[in-house]
């Protein structure tokens, strides 16, 4: 029997598998860090394409919710333009997904602690970082349940 199914719905399914792909190239093998993109990624929940609007002006951009206040230093980083790197960011998962990893890597590289970095993904914000790490701790127990830890927290 065939079912009518929405085009978006299709294209939906086919964007999660893309994400979940780029997720697990980013993590180059280390499980540890494959389940912090992973929990980032089910916390932020966005989507290709996306620019979500914030208060204070910025855009939170792709399937990572990367917020634009990057945009300008990851473009000087790259040597290319801010258009360019929004653009990116937005319609290009592996893009957003190696953001997000250069962005979470860079805050456990200058912490040395996981659930602050993770935090720090988020806001600079101290007690914003602390209710967005427990939440990210729900999701990854959500997903991974009782493996959720295992080697979560074991990051060099």
């Amino acid at each position: 029997m065939l079912f009518a199914t929405p085009v978006h719905a299709v294209v939906r399914v086919s964007d999660e598998a893309r994400i979940a792909s780029c997720i697990h190239a980013a993590a180059e093998g280390r499980p540890w860090l494959e389940k912090a993109l992973w929990g980032l990624r089910d916390q932020e929940a966005g989507w290709i394409g996306a620019e979500v609007s914030n208060t204070n002006g910025t855009h939170d951009l792709g399937p990572l919710q990367i917020n634009s206040w990057w945009v300008p230093k990851i473009a000087e980083l790259m040597g290319r333009s801010g258009p360019e790197v929004r653009n990116w960011l937005r319609f290009d998962a592996c893009f957003n997904v190696e953001a997000a990893r250069w962005i979470f890597l860079a805050a456990l590289r200058d912490t040395g602690d996981f659930w602050r970095a993770v935090g720090i993904y988020h806001s600079p914000t101290a007690w914003r970082q602390q209710r967005y790490s427990l939440s990210v701790a729900k999701r990854l127990e959500r997903r991974f349940g009782d493996s959720a830890f295992d080697q979560a927290v074991a990051a060099p």
